[in-house]
């Protein structure tokens, strides 16, 4: 009798997944932007337009836009936000200046978020480990418009860290710019109206303004005494 020819097992199904892509490239490619946007401050001052090449270059009815455009640009490169608010007070006045303000820092808000989302999440989400960190996290994901309006009341709190950190975490996009929006308006429009109202330092909306940074400025420092206070004991003990 003939042998009997042993065939060999067909091949199994190919898997339709992709493979795993590794997240760190995206995640450089977003410090590289971030790291740009940051060094273009040596070449050019957000303040600096703000206060004359904006007034002075630019037709009235692109001045609202460009304005916006680079106060949002300023936000995303880390520059200081009380520094945009008085250029704002100081070019436009309380209420325009406000506004637009208001405008630019949830436009830069929303652009730090989009890109911290997209190119950096996936990285560092690998190293939300612990307990404290699982439970914010998954405070930002249950009550996002909650905790995001929170963190923009408090005064001393940095602006973009709140941001790329909420990036980061489970909150979804509406809910983190519209408590943006509405949480930046009380310590913006202190900044704005002190910046509008300096040419008048005895004026009553100026006094106001300036008490009220300084109330700021002591709320801010409250958590760094605490902080000091907690590792001296530490130390101590």
């Amino acid at each position: 009798m003939p042998e009997a020819v042993t065939c060999p097992p067909p091949p199994g199904p190919a898997s339709d997944d992709p493979p795993a892509r590794s997240p760190w490239p995206r995640f450089a490619l977003l410090v590289a932007i971030l790291a740009a946007v940051t060094g273009s401050l040596l070449l050019w001052s957000p303040t600096a337009l703000l206060d004359g090449g904006l007034s002075e270059g630019a037709p009235w009815y692109w001045r609202a836009p460009l304005f916006t455009a680079v106060y949002a640009v300023g936000t995303v490169a880390f520059f200081p936000r009380p520094a945009l608010n008085a250029a704002a007070g100081l070019l436009l006045g309380v209420q325009q200046g406000l506004l637009l303000a208001v405008l630019g820092t949830t436009l830069g808000a929303a652009v730090a978020f989009g890109l911290a989302r997209s190119l950096g999440r996936d990285a560092l989400r690998r190293f939300l480990r612990g307990r404290m960190l699982l439970a914010m996290d998954r405070r930002f994901t249950d009550q996002g418009f909650r905790s995001i309006l929170l963190l923009r009341l408090l005064p001393g709190l940095p602006f973009q860290a709140a941001t790329y950190g909420a990036a980061v975490s489970g909150v979804r996009f509406p809910p983190f710019i519209l408590a943006t929006a509405l949480g930046v308006v009380p310590v913006t429009a202190v900044y704005v109206a002190a910046a509008a109202t300096a040419r008048e330092p005895g004026s009553t909306g100026f006094l106001i303004s300036a008490g009220l940074i300084g109330v700021i400025g002591v709320i801010g420092l409250v958590p760094v005494v605490r902080a000091a206070v907690r590792r001296r004991r530490a130390v101590q003990v």
